[in-house]
Formats: C-alpha cells, sequence, structure tokens
C-alpha cells in the first residue's frame, strides 16, 4: 500500500453503518486467493451536524497542489509481526483503509491488516493475532476509541463471523491481542451477518441457525432486544428506526417500521405491489420508503400520510449501490460507473462532469462523501486527452450540489514542476513521474483524512 496527502455494504465514511455477511460456504472462500471475499452490500447512510458554505467555499483550496509523499509497503519481509503470517506470502490489493488519529489502518483482499504511524511512516503492527485469521472488514468505534475487526478462521474452515474490540491505545503499544472478543453467544455463518450502525450507535446480528436478529448497543455491547419473527426477510436500519421487510405475499409486501432503541412497534402496513414481478429494491429513508420493481416506477412513499410520487422507469433506472446524505435530505445512485444525485419529490438533482468511475462495481471503498456532504472523492477514467499513462486513473473531487469538478489528482499535476526541481536530475523525475503513474494505476481503497487534509489510497498517500 502507499498513501498520500491533500464511507450494499453497510459501512462508514464519516457517519454511517456497516453490514458484513458471512459467506455462503467454505470451498469458496480461499483468502490466498486473489478474489475479495467479502461480500459488499453498496449502501451506505451519512449524517452530518457541520454546515456546508464555509466547507464549499475553502474547497478549491484544499485540493491545491496535491503530491505522492509518502508508500506504505504491508508486505514487509521484516515487518513488526510477532509471528509468521501465511496470508503474507504473497501480495494482495488494498480493499479498505480507515484513519483513525495518527494510525492508518490498511486491510488487503488476503486478509492481513496492518497498522502504520502517521508520524513515523512505519508498521506499528499487523492487527491478525493468529496466524489462519483472515480479517474482512473494519469498523472504528468512536464511543470507546476502540477499532472492531470481523474475522474468519482456518480452524473453521472459514465459515463463520467472529468479531474482535481492540481499544486505539492497544494498537499504539503494538499489542492488538489485548483486545477481547465480541458476540460470542451468536451463530453467524451465513447467511448471517453482523452491522455496525454509528448513526444510532447499535449492532445488528443475524444468526441464521435460529432465524434471530439481535440488537446490541454500540457503546458497551449490550444486548437490547431480539426479532424472532421468521417471516422478516430483511431489515434496513435509519436514524431511529428499522424497516422490517417480509416474506411478499402475491400482490403486496407486509413492512413494519420499528424503534431502534426498544424495538416498539411504530407502523405496521402493507404495500401493494405489481403481480409477478420482482422487486429491485426496497429501501428506508427516515419517513420515505423507496419501492422499484422491475421495468417499473420508481415509487417514493411519505408512510406518514400514504403520499406516493413516482417516477417513470426510463428516468429512474434501478442502480447497483445507494449512498444517502441525511443531513441533506438527497441521496446519491450509482450505475454504469456513473453518480446522480436526487431528492425525495422524485427529482434529479446532480449529474456530474468529468465522473467516471474506473471500476464497474462501485465499490464504496473507492469513494468517500466529506462530512459536510458537499463533496465526492472518486477514483475515476483519467482524461485521455491529459494521462501520459492511458493506464492510469485520476481522484476526482467533485461538489454534490453542483456536479462541477473542482479538483483533479493526475498522472499530469501531482508530479512537482521542473521549476519546483530545480537541480533535481532527469532521471530522477523521471522516477516521480514513474511513481505517480503507478501509484494512479489501479485504485481499490480510498479514504480521505479531513483533518490533516491528506488522501490515502490502495497504492499511495497524497498531502497538499
Amino acid at each position: 500500500m502507499e498513501a498520500t496527502g491533500s464511507r450494499n455494504r453497510r459501512i462508514t465514511t464519516s457517519s454511517s453503518r456497516r453490514r458484513v455477511v458471512a459467506t455462503k460456504n467454505a470451498g469458496w472462500t480461499n483468502p490466498l486467493l486473489p478474489n475479495n471475499t467479502v461480500k459488499k452490500l453498496h449502501r451506505r447512510e451519512i449524517t452530518s451536524l457541520r454546515h456546508r458554505s464555509a466547507s464549499v467555499s475553502n474547497s478549491l483550496h484544499r485540493f491545491r497542489n496535491f503530491r505522492l509523499t509518502e508508500r506504505y509497503d504491508m508486505h514487509d519481509p521484516v515487518g513488526q509481526c510477532s509471528m509468521v503470517l501465511p496470508l503474507l506470502m504473497r501480495r494482495a490489493k488494498v480493499i479498505e483503509i480507515v484513519v483513525v488519529h495518527d494510525i492508518v489502518f490498511a486491510l488487503a483482499s488476503s486478509g492481513v491488516c496492518a497498522a502504520f504511524s502517521r508520524g513515523t511512516n512505519k508498521t506499528i503492527c499487523f492487527l491478525n493475532i493468529y496466524p489462519d485469521e483472515v480479517i474482512r472488514s473494519l469498523f472504528y468505534n468512536k464511543n470507546n476509541d476502540s477499532l472492531i475487526t470481523v474475522s474468519v478462521y482456518a480452524s473453521d474452515n472459514f465459515s463463520s463471523l467472529k468479531c474482535r474490540s481492540i481499544r486505539i491505545e492497544y494498537i499504539q503499544r503494538g499489542k492488538p491481542e489485548e483486545g477481547f472478543p465480541l458476540f460470542e453467544t451468536e451463530s453467524l455463518k451465513w447467511p448471517g451477518f453482523v452491522e455496525f450502525d454509528d448513526v444510532n450507535e447499535k449492532v445488528l446480528t443475524y444468526s441464521a441457525q435460529d432465524s434471530i436478529y439481535k440488537v446490541f448497543d454500540l457503546k458497551n455491547y449490550a444486548l437490547l432486544y431480539s426479532i424472532t419473527d421468521r417471516q422478516v426477510e430483511e431489515i434496513k436500519i435509519s436514524p431511529g428506526i428499522m424497516l422490517l421487510i417480509f416474506s411478499r405475499g402475491q400482490s403486496h409486501v407486509p413492512l413494519k417500521i420499528l424503534s431502534i432503541e426498544d424495538g416498539t412497534v411504530l407502523k405496521d402496513f402493507n404495500h401493494l405491489l405489481h403481480r409477478n414481478k420482482k422487486v429491485d429494491f426496497i429501501e428506508q429513508f427516515n419517513e420515505k420508503l423507496l419501492v422499484k420493481q422491475d421495468n417499473e416506477n420508481l415509487q417514493i412513499l411519505d408512510v406518514r400520510n400514504a403520499e406516493v410520487k413516482e417516477v417513470g422507469s426510463t428516468e429512474f433506472m434501478t442502480p447497483s449501490a445507494f449512498i444517502f446524505l441525511y443531513e441533506n435530505q438527497l441521496f446519491l445512485t450509482f450505475r454504469n460507473q456513473t453518480v446522480s444525485v436526487w431528492n425525495f419529490r422524485g427529482e434529479l438533482v446532480t449529474s456530474f462532469e468529468d465522473h467516471v468511475l474506473s471500476h464497474p462495481d462501485c465499490n464504496t471503498n473507492n469513494i468517500y462523501i466529506t462530512s459536510d456532504q458537499d463533496l465526492i472523492v472518486s477514483f475515476c477514467k483519467a482524461d485521455n486527452d491529459q494521462a501520459t499513462d492511458r493506464r492510469a486513473g485520476s481522484i476526482n473531487i467533485s461538489n454534490i450540489w453542483t456536479g462541477k469538478c473542482i479538483a483533479k489528482i493526475n498522472s499530469s499535476n501531482a508530479i512537482p514542476s521542473k521549476d519546483e526541481q530545480e537541480g533535481s536530475s532527469s532521471n530522477t523525475r523521471q522516477v516521480e513521474v514513474n511513481m505517480v503513474e503507478e501509484a494512479l494505476e489501479d485504485i481499490t481503497a480510498l479514504y480521505f483524512d479531513e483533518e490533516h487534509n491528506e488522501i490515502y489510497t490502495e497504492v499511495a498517500k497524497w498531502t497538499g
């Protein structure tokens, strides 16, 4: 991994939620294979308490003159690992980056997770505390300043999710083994899952073995209540509430809205469906319910008064991912490597210019929404007229309200000018050019550290 400066999976960018699903069968889950074994549900919710005007006015200055400043290597032959990790025998792409205080956490598709110091740029430790541990996801719990790892193990044939809480201070001391396990009573085999909801400060687990959903307090991991109805097919979480989606009837789907604090039923109703047409998605956003069936209009239902707005199927086509912006009452959709912004009146608010995502799978690990919800930072296809290497992409920073690309980090502008490098040899400059182009070839993870104005990517750290 390298780093440089300047969020349907349910996980975080600023505040959000993250769901990790157990794999279906052990034979498919070989951590030494290059594919990412994490089932990613492309859905994320973000809340913010800041005002956006100040951020918008400063955004142009924040992203000027970004340079590649550091490269971190997870595949360190010496390293700081107290044991031999078989998963370090081969290099693997970084799939997730989290920055907490002055520590950079990088998780590779092989299941190895390393912690680096921002101050020294050295490896602090590896979070894998057993040789056969495959870490599949990370979640920072700000309530107790700890990092939660979700792992599977070879000794269990990689079939069950295991959670562990590690205080940041333990990691700073290079002692991740001093953490403790979570939810040991839960059987989290496929299709079981664990979901961390930062907005409501809750954890949702599903044990497929006995078809029980449980809600825990994220502050102290105490069990709050259970949901045992076997007809529940899915649960969606919004601020303060949960939507229970039950097995559909021929022409309707039963729904319940619960208080997330104590599980009290707030509303119980049926939503009419077109017969014999599959449901593309049902999503909950506060009092709004989004329902889309195959080749049918998008329906936006206000559950308070049953008012329905429809958006034509040719205007709103089923996306592969959502990001909800709670503070701004907007949502982003991702489809065919493009991003669009909608409001809950069914109106298209923004279409982004010069913003074709590099990866077709809309992996939200390649996307960061600022805490003010005004900017989106993404890894995009480069402008071939400007790119010196057409294999390289670009990191684009765009305004969510206008769709304008306000800044771009590419292989043309991320290299110091000849004036800035006065006295440097042509060979030195060419080495820097090659390093930048290599760092922008294929970014599989991206994180913007707003506090330090640094962007961390799968291959580099950029500082502005």
